[in-house]
């Protein structure tokens, strides 16, 4: 699961990705690795982990992960190819989100691409070039898709009244994430893999004098994405570069200081996973305490896969108990004897949260 950092030259955005990539420094307790020069694995903030490594004891702790994506910057004229649009078009399409960095603060020392701090202009730059794109492509689908229905094949029809009313709402200046479909449609858009359909975070990058406070240009961004149902992190990139120089006690104490309950990487990173849909279960004992990730929805024996594909192959049952009801009875024994531990079959839908115990058959 990818998520793919985008946003406009001098708004932030490169500058919150070294915060991402620079969060592996090891005194940051974010693992972090290079798969390619701009990508970059992050671990998901959770302090359930933390807590269940003490109550086990435990030698290792292994969090779950996210890949996030340094995306080329963007032009006008993306979409017919200028600048690096072609390069930006060809990303946005293998990542499953996007991290929309949006400029919320007046610099004079940072010059801006369009001359001034405008979200709203800037947001529909990105916007317009994706939805070009996206034009682009359904119109291409229609022409080849008509050909078959002059030819009398009638799987094409209905396809083709979708793909209609797609083009128009696209051509109104509307990404698909805001478009009103019923649950069949929306699995039959995601077939079409456009760049509008993936959804979004915006993160508002405001100064460091303007912590703690909204300005006007967050409550632009705010009221954008009401409008298509997205999620608003503010943050100030520059503050969260500095806090992954500085070791956990540090950070702590500078985020206090700052008056920061969290800090805006972790609210990105946590949000992001949320984003994508996805959960996790936990599996804990003395050797290592692990988040595994999970979609929601996903069924007991296809997360055991997730472990080892023979967990799935040969799933007999899973010894659950959520981790608040863990917590609260003390341990896994207490737990037990509360009554707390249930047995789940092959139908049982995980929960995020659930620490399990998978038996199966090898």
């Amino acid at each position: 699961m990818k998520l793919g950092v985008v946003g406009l030259p001098n708004v932030g955005k490169s500058t919150l990705f070294n915060a991402i990539t620079q969060a592996g420094a090891e005194a940051a307790n974010y693992p972090f690795c290079t798969i390619e020069p701009n990508v970059g694995v992050v671990s998901v903030p959770d302090t359930r982990l933390d807590v269940l490594g003490k109550m086990y004891n435990t030698k290792k702790i292994t969090p779950a992960f996210l890949e996030f994506v340094d995306i080329a910057g963007l032009v006008k004229g993306a979409s017919k190819g200028e600048g690096l649009g072609n390069k930006f078009l060809s990303h946005i399409r293998e990542v499953d989100a996007i991290v929309h960095v949006v400029r919320c603060f007046d610099d004079q020392n940072i010059i801006h691409v369009d001359g001034s701090v405008d979200p709203k202009r800037d947001i529909e730059i990105i916007d317009l070039e994706l939805i070009l794109s996206d034009i682009e492509s359904v119109t291409k689908r229609i022409e080849k898709n008509e050909k078959h229905v002059k030819a009398g094949d009638k799987k094409y029809v209905a396809e083709n009244e979708l793909l209609k009313r797609v083009l128009a709402h696209l051509e109104s200046g509307k990404s698909i994430r805001s478009m009103l479909l019923k649950p069949e449609e929306s699995a039959a858009v995601e077939t079409f893999f456009l760049l509008t359909s993936k959804p979004v975070i915006y993160c508002a990058n405001i100064s460091e004098n303007e912590i703690g406070s909204e300005n006007a240009h967050v409550k632009t961004v705010r009221e954008i994405a009401e409008k298509e149902g997205s999620e608003v992190i503010v943050i100030c990139a520059k503050i969260e570069e500095e806090l992954t120089k500085l070791d956990e006690e540090m950070r702590k104490e500078f985020q206090s200081e700052l008056g920061l309950d969290e800090s805006g990487l972790d609210a990105v990173i946590v949000a992001g996973y949320r984003l994508l849909g996805l959960i996790s279960y936990l599996t804990a004992g003395e050797k290592e305490v692990r988040a595994w990730t999970i979609e929601k929805g996903t069924k007991a024996p296809a997360a055991a896969g997730k472990i080892h594909t023979d967990f799935e192959k040969g799933f007999i049952r899973a010894e659950i108990v959520s981790y608040d009801d863990l917590i609260s009875a003390g341990s896994m024994a207490a737990a037990k004897e509360k009554g707390k531990v249930r047995l789940e079959g092959k139908e049982y839908v995980m929960q995020d949260g659930d620490v399990v115990l998978f038996r199966f058959n090898v």
